[in-house]
């Protein structure tokens, strides 16, 4: 995904001096039409691609950690030696460039070709079955293949689509900015081609771990050696009179986005119920296809209760504007063809309702099978739940984080991603602690936030920068221990404390 990259920087093909090249830094330039940045540890030079395979993220403007070399944007990260995506939400990996040294000058040459794939292995565990065809699904499924598990792998999902990019739904394809086959994190062939099965439009209905088998809604069965539970959550729906109109929208699914693309086309006037950051991403989407927008929550400030009152009143100010209009400190009381009525009295015009009041875990099929269940499926480090060879991941997986200290449950993209990864290496006995450092992102308009660490409460938030001049850093702090950061264009800043938290918890 992204737009064409532009060259910048010196031709590394024709050559730069050894001593431009600094151990511990990077140069950006390019070689052979191709951005490429080369970089020294130690004796040894790496050349490699320039550009992240996320979502085109500068890779020079990125962190080195170690051997790896990490994103800026979305926090990605390569293996600077083979230019593997070690992390989520990067999925492919990065070109590595022939390197050589002559007289004092650094030459790039051509790519190497990729690493091959472990030798194919199935082992003891010849069939594994996983539920969730979404963010942790899609990746375990990938990763199993990239660590060479030979044997039977099946993957199950609700949606009739591919597996897609859910964060752009509310984001740029929503906005009409992304085309919709920029959404799907893999065609179809892919998986045919990597002998994954995937089965989409079909539910679970039940789960037999005693004789190791999922059933489904059709009365077929599925026998596994492993399983991977990858339910992920369903939208918080409301009960009141008007929510089951036409004009009204939940937005999960790509079915759901095309759904809102579709009626947008032709609204005026939009609600959007919930100042989440689901809400606001579809406010900030609408707004971009000149729809007039009110939102409505319950809270004095947006966001407040995950981002602190001084960043949540600074999104405010943005939406405002862009010319939405809020109508906080209060509830929808009814939805009728026209208009939405809060519990105050006052009517907001609206042909189009979008209700974004957040989402619960999917742990249903979980609960009925008698797994550990505490606002979240219980797991230990490696993943497994209360039933051995039965792992989970993504939004319903609630893990001893090594961070805080606590059992957290995360509902968001990239940690769902790497949750599915981690289980996926588990399943193959790699007994590998989920140690990662919880991530997102969200935009609001021209204003990226990323956001890294976990802090449910806090004692106090600290202030750095200018939210109006769109350089700034909140910190979480509990107990003098910072939980968590959120930044507004500071990147670097961000996979530092990543990283520093990381160095933290090993120790």
């Amino acid at each position: 995904m992204g737009g064409e990259t532009k060259l910048i920087g010196p031709n590394l093909a024709n050559g730069v001096p050894l001593t431009g090249v600094e151990d511990g830094k990077m140069l950006v330039g390019h070689a052979n039409g191709e951005p490429v940045l080369i970089t020294r540890r130690g004796g040894e030079l790496f050349a490699v691609g320039a550009t992240c395979t996320h979502y085109s993220g500068p890779l020079g403007e990125g962190l080195l950690v170690d051997g790896t070399l990490r994103c800026p944007w979305h926090h990605a990260c390569f293996d600077l030696r083979t230019g593997e995506p070690l992390r989520a939400p990067a999925l492919n990996p990065i070109p590595c460039y022939e390197v050589t040294i002559d007289g004092g000058v650094v030459r790039v040459g051509k790519r190497k070709p990729e690493p091959k794939a472990p030798a194919a292995a199935g082992g003891a565990t010849a069939r594994i079955v996983i539920v969730g065809a979404g963010a942790a699904g899609n990746a375990a499924a990938e990763m199993l293949r990239r660590e060479g598990y030979g044997g039977e792998l099946v993957m199950i999902g609700g949606d009739r689509d591919v597996p897609v990019d859910r964060p752009n739904l509310s984001k740029d394809y929503l906005a009409g900015n992304a085309p919709e086959e920029w959404l799907p994190l893999r065609p179809s062939e892919f998986y045919a081609e990597h002998g994954i099965a995937l089965k989409l439009g079909v539910h679970v209905a039940a789960l037999d771990v005693a004789r190791k088998r999922v059933v489904l809604d059709d009365g077929r069965a599925e026998s596994y050696d492993k399983l991977l539970l990858a339910t992920g959550a369903h939208p918080v729906k409301l009960d009141l009179p008007g929510v089951k109109l036409p004009h009204v929208h939940y937005l999960r699914t790509l079915s759901n986005s095309r759904a809102i693309v579709a009626a947008a086309k032709t609204a005026r006037r939009a609600v959007v119920i919930g100042s989440s950051f689901i809400g606001l991403e579809v406010a900030a989407s609408l707004r971009a296809r000149k729809i007039e927008v009110d939102v409505v929550g319950p809270d004095d400030v947006p966001l407040a209760k995950v981002m602190g009152p001084e960043l949540g009143g600074f999104i405010r100010k943005v939406h405002e504007g862009h010319g939405v209009k809020f109508h906080l400190g209060t509830r929808p009381k009814s939805i009728d063809a026209q208009s939405v009525t809060l519990d105050n009295g006052e009517r907001v015009p609206a042909d189009l309702v979008v209700i974004g009041v957040g989402v619960r875990p999917a742990v249903a099929l979980a609960e009925q099978t008698g797994l550990a269940i505490d606002r979240g499926v219980l797991v230990d480090e490696y993943l497994e739940t209360s039933s051995p060879g039965v792992y989970a991941a993504g939004d319903i997986a609630r893990w001893p984080d090594p961070h805080s200290g606590e059992r957290i449950r995360v509902e968001h993209w990239v940690v769902a991603e790497r949750l599915g990864q981690t289980a996926a290496r588990n399943m193959l006995g790699r007994r590998e602690r989920f140690a990662a450092v919880p991530f997102f992102w969200t935009a609001q308009y021209d204003v990226g936030i990323n956001y890294v660490g976990h802090a449910e409460k806090w004692d106090r938030t600290e202030v750095d920068g200018s939210f109006d001049e769109r350089n700034a850093a909140v910190r979480f702090v509990a107990g003098g221990k910072t939980l968590a950061l959120a930044t507004i264009y500071r990147d670097l800043e961000s996979l530092e404390f990543e990283r520093d938290s990381e160095a933290r918890a090993a120790r």
